[in-house]
């Protein structure tokens, strides 16, 4: 792990989540490793915690998922944009991706998946087993094991972005994508 990550507790790990990031899925079997992006992604429960995603049949991350029954998730910011294009246009079938979306990977606590640096954010998931799912619709449910996050980024269960670079992205398509904005709170006016 890096000394920039704080774990966050699992009944908490959803926040990570749930306003609708871009992710990296990290992805592991045999000597080979993967990361692709994904924007199909949310949370699912919170005790244990788990998480849905969906990953395409003919992906390579998609082969390291049912190889090895787990992944993680990996939330980028807006200064690895262009990385995370990549990511997600590159197959890792040809040559070193990581080399070629300049990625740097580092080991996980609990999943063989790696973790990607530079992110604010990172969850390592193992899959529930549910084949008609997997087959029928692509779509994976996982527990999660472990979070993490960047304290200066996420604190006390809340996003806070210091600086526009560091916000989390959203996809729309085409290479376009959307940076986080800014937290709203509001009360309740009941009463």
């Amino acid at each position: 792990m890096n000394n920039l990550m704080q774990a966050v507790p699992l009944a908490k790990s959803y926040l990570l989540l749930n306003h609708g990031p871009v992710v990296l899925v990290g992805s592991a079997g045999g000597d080979c490793q993967n990361v692709m992006a994904a924007s199909w992604v949310m949370p699912l429960d919170f005790d244990p915690p788990k998480v849905l995603l969906v990953v395409d049949r003919s992906s390579m991350t998609r082969k390291l998922i049912e190889l090895s029954g787990e992944f993680s998730l990996n939330i980028p910011c807006v200064s690895m944009a262009s990385q995370v294009l990549l990511a997600g246009s590159l197959s890792g079938r040809v040559g070193d991706k990581m080399v070629r979306c300049g990625l740097k990977l580092f080991e996980a606590s609990c999943v063989a998946a790696p973790l990607v640096s530079g992110c604010v954010a990172w969850l390592e998931c193992r899959v529930v087993p549910e084949p008609r799912n997997q087959e029928k619709y692509d779509l994976f449910i996982a527990e999660v094991l472990a979070a993490w996050c960047d304290p200066a980024i996420f604190s006390e269960g809340r996003w806070h972005f210091p600086d526009a670079g560091r916000r989390t992205l959203h996809y729309q398509a085409g290479g376009a994508f959307f940076a986080t904005g800014e937290s709203i709170q509001v009360t309740d006016g009941i009463g």
